[in-house]
């Protein structure tokens, strides 16, 4: 059987048309260096589950078997580039061994809530990037459908998209180490002091712009009250949005009831307002508790004494 390109040759031939030469293979570019192989995570040796399904056990003892199967997690991983060259283990290392131990014993591990707050930074050479924290709740599963709710903080500095996916790795690689009591090597906290320093004050118009940012969370307005209270630069006049000079601690309230509160039900016999106008907003609406407080709401809780101005 002749190939397609040959019986295309031999219908040019008939036409009265010169044979084209067969087309060549394309000439190979520069050789492409190869990606890096991820390393092999190590055998472990944990059993799989009984095909009989895990013992029915309470979550919490559950856990516990888990954390007996786990006794310690090595720096097998090295960053080599860069100024700073240190071990560290990763969330992987921590997944590589809580895996098994976790489907031996019928335990669920699940984050069911996401806290995060967003900063935009720079590196130590002038890069922009941007400082991701947050708090994840995790719902820890039994054999039984019981659970214990827990929270992991993490916090990860990224220079594009994945922030806050770095900031859940860490913060579950926090809950395995610490709600596993994994014992970890490193060198004990008391055993250095460091002496702290003055941190540098942001300037007004520095929290004014991230105050503005149509990304700042509810969180971070909150924070930034504080922060303005502790640096006394509460009432630090800057430009707010219209150009207009305003105190920088304000301002962080008004946005703040502007972007969060609720609008206030109109009565029954109130017109709609018109299109475009700004909503109102209940009248002792508190930004830090992102609540309306009620008159006769009394003293403010105890965690919030002292944030404010």
């Amino acid at each position: 059987m002749t190939t397609l390109a040959a019986r295309a040759a031999a219908l040019a031939n008939q036409n009265g048309s010169p044979a084209q030469p067969a087309a060549t293979a394309p000439q190979a570019g520069p050789p492409v260096a190869a990606r890096p192989v991820p390393e092999a995570l190590p055998e472990v040796d944990i059993p799989e589950p009984p095909a009989e399904g895990p013992e029915q056990v309470p979550v919490h003892v559950a856990w516990s078997r888990v954390m007996g199967e786990v006794r310690g997690i090595g720096k097998n991983r090295r960053v080599t580039e860069g100024p700073a060259k240190f071990a560290y283990r990763g969330v992987d290392d921590a997944l590589n061994l809580f895996g098994p131990a976790c489907r031996l014993h019928g335990v669920l591990v699940l984050p069911v809530k996401v806290q995060a707050s967003y900063r935009d930074t720079k590196t130590s050479t002038g890069k922009a990037t941007r400082e991701c924290t947050g708090v994840v709740t995790y719902r820890i599963y039994g054999p039984t459908g019981d659970h214990i709710e827990v929270e992991a903080a993490g916090e990860s500095l990224d220079s594009g998209d994945k922030g806050t996916a770095k900031m859940q790795a860490v913060a579950l690689r926090t809950l395995l180490m610490h709600g596993g009591l994994v014992p970890t090597g490193d060198p004990d906290p008391d055993s250095r002091n460091v002496e702290r320093g003055e941190a540098a004050v942001r300037s007004p118009l520095s929290y004014r712009d991230e105050i503005l940012h149509p990304g700042t969370t509810r969180q971070r307005i909150v924070q930034i009250r504080r922060e303005l209270h502790e640096h006394r630069i509460w009432n630090a006049m800057v430009a707010n949005e219209s150009g207009v000079e305003e105190a920088v601690g304000p301002m962080a309230d008004r946005i703040g009831r502007q972007r969060f509160a609720p609008p206030a039900e109109a009565p029954a016999e109130q017109a709609p307002s018109a299109a475009g106008a700004v909503p109102a907003y209940p009248e002792g609406y508190d930004p830090e508790l992102g609540v309306v407080v009620p008159p006769d709401a009394g003293v403010m809780p105890d965690e919030l004494q002292g944030s404010r101005p």
